[in-house]
């Protein structure tokens, strides 16, 4: 199975709302019989005769399917508002919610068993059926309310925030593992390779967003066709029909374009496992959303700065990588694309200052912020933080007009208005 199989088999596990509800009516056929022959076997007494036990669950029936759909329809109701309110990249994370699944599961078997039980009343009533199809259409309720709360809690700006704000961390150690060393100044980015050496290049037949790449299988391929490999996009860049995806240095004439093809997600929307940017770019988006005339939230936007300074600090803390790979004897077999320090800066920042240019809660959390990673980050990240809080300066003095409003907001505040300037 090549890499690519087992990447869409795993996104579509991890991404699909109905696989589970599908598997919870396999099991209700399973369980059936079962139950059906424990029944016999213990010789329950009925306590309500087969007329009223249909009738039951006759009743029980078509009202756990008004119920599935009446609360999924509100569910996505909530969700499409939150997300015109917040940012649409959110709408995903959502349906990938363990809570959201295991409640869908839990209506739809609750549903199948009652029909799967119904079924099975002819002269005599199956007691332990009835209990089962009885009592899972109650759990349904005490579900119901704890996804209510669940979805009430979630929704909440701070709480998207800081779910983006913990998944962009893992991102981040996991693909950039090794922490900073004080004697890092080697710029980020792959070397350039000679033109000379190049033998060939492979197209994509693909449109869509680079959403990961195998970079083991693609060294490996490397080595065994003993050339160097440069993956031309980086991960999050939108790539057509036609575009290089590869080019080959020093040989692989052989290696079959389907294998370098097979080594590369390409989808429709963008995702952080291998895009550390990406949980920037949801955070970023969530604060313009929020800094905009038709919502005017600069305390979400303020919000949307702590995650952005957490992450920040997280990114200097770590090694960012050269996109360079070499084999275990030492040669370059890959290179590959990787958003530099400069790249996590403009993105974290730019957007945020310019909308929230005019808003002294934005303009004194940000100024919080940079100051503090000043003091912390490494002396050669700390030049590009400094170029920043010089921007924010200059616009303090141009987008302030009352003297008073200037002295603020030129004062740092971990708040945005009411804190500290110490983080």
């Amino acid at each position: 199975m090549t890499w690519l199989r087992r990447y869409r088999i795993k996104q579509f596990l991890r991404d699909s709302v109905w696989l589970p509800p599908l598997l919870a009516m396999a099991v209700v056929l399973f369980v059936q019989p079962v139950v059906g022959r424990l029944d016999r076997i213990l010789d329950v007494k009925a306590v309500i005769g087969p007329e009223s036990a249909r009738a039951v669950l006759a009743a029980l029936a078509p009202s756990m399917l008004t119920f599935i759909v009446f609360v999924f329809s509100i569910m996505l109701v909530t969700v499409q508002l939150a997300s015109a309110q917040l940012t649409p990249r959110i709408i995903a994370s959502f349906f990938r919610s363990g809570i959201l699944r295991l409640s869908l599961t839990v209506f739809v078997f609750a549903f199948a068993y009652t029909l799967a039980a119904l079924s099975r009343i002819e002269d005599s009533v199956p007691q332990i059926a009835v209990w089962i199809a009885a009592y899972s259409s109650a759990a349904c309720i005490g579900v119901f309310l704890y996804l209510i709360d669940y979805v009430g809690r979630s929704l909440r700006p701070v709480s998207v925030l800081t779910a983006v704000g913990n998944n962009g961390q893992e991102v981040i150690r996991d693909v950039y593992p090794l922490p900073v060393t004080a004697m890092e100044i080697v710029p980020t980015g792959a070397a350039p390779l000679s033109k000379e050496a190049r033998s060939r290049t492979v197209k994509t037949s693909r449109t869509g967003v680079v959403l990961a790449f195998d970079i083991a299988g693609l060294v490996d391929l490397a080595r065994r066709a003993d050339c160097t490999i440069e993956f031309v996009p980086q991960v999050g860049d939108f790539v057509t029909n036609g575009e290089t995806l590869f080019r080959l240095y020093g040989g692989g004439e052989r290696l079959p374009d389907r294998a370098l093809d097979q080594s590369v997600a390409i989808g429709s929307e963008r995702t952080m496992q291998q895009d550390p940017e990406f949980a920037f770019r949801i955070i970023v988006d969530i604060a313009a959303k929020a800094l905009s005339p038709a919502i005017n939230d600069p305390t979400t936007a303020v919000l949307a700065l702590d995650q952005v300074h957490r992450l920040l600090r997280a990114v200097a803390e770590r090694q960012l990588d050269t996109g360079l790979v070499h084999d275990n004897a030492g040669q370059l077999r890959l290179v590959y694309r990787t958003p530099d320090w400069e790249d996590f800066v403009g993105l974290a920042v730019t957007e945020i200052r310019q909308f929230g240019r005019d808003s002294i809660q934005v303009v004194r959390r940000m100024r919080a912020m940079l100051e503090n990673l000043i003091d912390t980050v490494s002396p050669h990240r700390a030049a590009l933080l400094r170029a920043e809080l010089e921007l924010l300066d200059r616009g303090v003095e141009r987008d302030f007009r009352d003297p008073e409003d200037r002295v603020r907001a030129a004062s740092a505040d971990s708040l945005g208005v009411g804190g500290s300037a110490e983080l």
